[in-house]
């Protein structure tokens, strides 16, 4: 009866192992020949131009002596550390005037 036993058991098991080997090999069909991006794609045009260009930096880019002046930025930050700022003019993109419209001026 022991024997019988066991043999239930190892049968009850292959049903079991048989839609396992079936589920594992649809999805290995499904992931590898779908037709969508991949989630480790990047972005391949991108890619392609850097790889194009000769040298993407001007020669410029390299230079680390940017000129300055001393002077006007010594009287920015002396404008800053006194508080005495003065108020960016605003610029606009039309050449027609918007001032007040009050009625008889």
């Amino acid at each position: 009866m022991w024997r019988n036993d066991r043999a239930m058991r190892a049968w009850s098991v292959v049903p079991a192992l048989v839609v396992a080997a079936m589920l594992g090999g649809c999805a290995d069909i499904y992931y590898d020949r779908r037709e969508t991006v991949t989630f480790h794609a990047g972005d391949a045009v991108a890619s392609n131009k850097v790889v194009q260009i000769i040298d993407p930096w001007p020669r410029v880019a390299a230079n680390r002596n940017i000129e300055s002046n001393g002077e006007r930025m010594q009287r920015a930050i002396e404008r800053y550390r006194t508080n005495k700022t003065t108020p960016l003019q605003t610029t606009s993109t039309s050449s027609a005037g918007f001032g007040s419209t009050k009625e008889g001026e």
